[in-house]
């Protein structure tokens, strides 16, 4: 979804990027950011995906969706569809049935807040028990980084943990645009380069992944019949 601007909003968005949700693509995936209340998801998602940092955002409540359409390589489009989650407990059961048809996961925390770190790998434990495919694909982000000096969570602290749990670690923050792009498409990239890996990369049922246009190449058989037809 693409807001229009709103007031304590500060857009950066590229115009001609918005105008991207309307472009053929060759696959969707679906991500989902998880993590406790207030660590500033939507801040994130929508800086990601409008381009617009608003310093007082309204917490999500239950689940809402965002698109982001951009090339993963030359010629290979994809429909980014991020769903934005409520961390309150009270919102628990309807963020779960979402679970089971997400390819990427984004753990967040805050920097400042060292109970949401602490709740990180309760977060991943969960959302383990319910996921369908073994390719989903769990990013930890480190959120607000630009508060340095109020964090107590250490970038080597965050690091280690995301290594015991298997995933890459980025520090981001909404406010100053820093490595927000960077995550995204790190996450996306590792999803797509492992689907192009598999010799079937959905399953029939499975909405974590979409493919709509197969991507096909002439070859030089099919080019040379071509010319002796006009011969």
């Amino acid at each position: 979804m693409y807001a229009m601007e709103e007031k304590g909003c500060i857009p950066t968005f590229p115009t001609t990027m918005r105008a991207l949700a309307s472009v053929n693509w060759h696959y969707q995936f679906r991500l989902i950011l998880l993590g406790d209340s207030t660590v500033g998801k939507t801040s994130l998602v929508r800086r990601y995906t409008e381009g617009q940092f608003c310093s007082s955002v309204p917490s999500t409540l239950g689940v809402e969706y965002y698109i982001r359409m951009l090339q993963v390589e030359p010629g290979v489009r994809v429909k980014l569809q991020i769903w934005d989650t409520a961390g309150q407990e009270r919102y628990r059961s309807m963020t779960r049935s979402f679970y089971r048809n997400i390819i990427g996961i984004l753990l967040v925390f805050d920097k400042t807040n060292r109970k949401s770190f602490r709740h990180v790998e309760n977060w991943y434990n969960e959302v383990y028990e319910y996921v369908f495919s073994s390719k989903v694909v769990f990013m930890l982000v480190g959120h607000k980084s630009d508060l340095e000096a109020e964090s107590v969570v250490s970038r080597a602290e965050a690091e280690a943990m995301a290594a015991s749990l298997g995933m890459a670690y980025f520090e981001t923050s909404a406010q100053n645009n820093s490595n927000v792009d960077a995550a995204f498409e790190f996450l996306m990239q590792r999803i797509y380069t492992g689907l192009r890996a598999e010799a079937q990369p959905y399953s029939e049922g499975w909405e974590g992944v979409k493919l709509v246009y197969r991507i096909t190449k002439f070859t030089s058989r099919r080019k040379k019949a071509i010319q002796k037809c006009q011969c």
